[in-house]
């Protein structure tokens, strides 16, 4: 049984939902997000809330995916009434990043700019040494974010690199350190 499964997603004022067959279409005030559903969940729509169920308790499968669909399903709902958004922070000396369009220009150390494409969907927004992602699919943003971190991983001597602006990087102290 899912614990978190139960309780029922209320809808904030401005989404919408429907379903067509297997799939279920949220509308909101940030834009629209799709999600195909399994065989063994179903989604009922109330008056301003909504319920996953599995269509059968005693099906393993269907109690398994119960709480993925839920927090899909719940996830959605945030998207498209609030959004979604990570922020990066990058860290060297020359390091800079510039959005261009649906690109983001980044120059991270190495003897070549970096030219990240933004996929649709996702925007992003650069205030100094800050990058900003957002938008409405929550796995999106976060596969974005974590792509472009991956460009350049902050190293734990300087700290120099692409890093979440909550990450706390482990610093080394060097060779300096050992000779003493």
């Amino acid at each position: 049984m899912s614990r978190l499964g139960k309780l029922p997603i209320k809808l904030p004022g401005g989404v919408q939902v429907s379903l067509n067959g297997l799939e279920a279409t949220f509308k909101g005030p940030k834009g629209e997000l799709k999600l195909k559903f399994g065989h063994d969940i179903e989604l009922t729509i109330g008056d301003s809330e909504l319920s996953v169920l599995p269509k059968d308790k005693e099906v393993k499968n269907a109690r398994a995916f119960w709480g993925l669909y839920w927090s899909l399903t719940r996830n959605c709902v945030i998207g498209v009434s609030e959004g979604f958004s990570k922020k990066l922070e990058i860290n060297g000396v020359g390091y800079r990043a510039v959005v261009a369009g649906d690109k983001l220009n980044m120059n991270l150390g190495f003897s070549h700019p970096i030219i990240f494409d933004i996929p649709k969907g996702i925007t992003a927004t650069v205030e100094g040494n800050a990058i900003t992602i957002t938008g409405t699919d929550k796995a999106l943003v976060g596969e974005t974010a974590a792509n472009i971190r991956k460009i350049r991983k902050p190293e734990p001597y300087k700290g120099k690199g692409v890093k979440y602006s909550d990450e706390i990087i482990r610093r080394k102290a060097g060779k300096a350190a050992a000779k003493k």
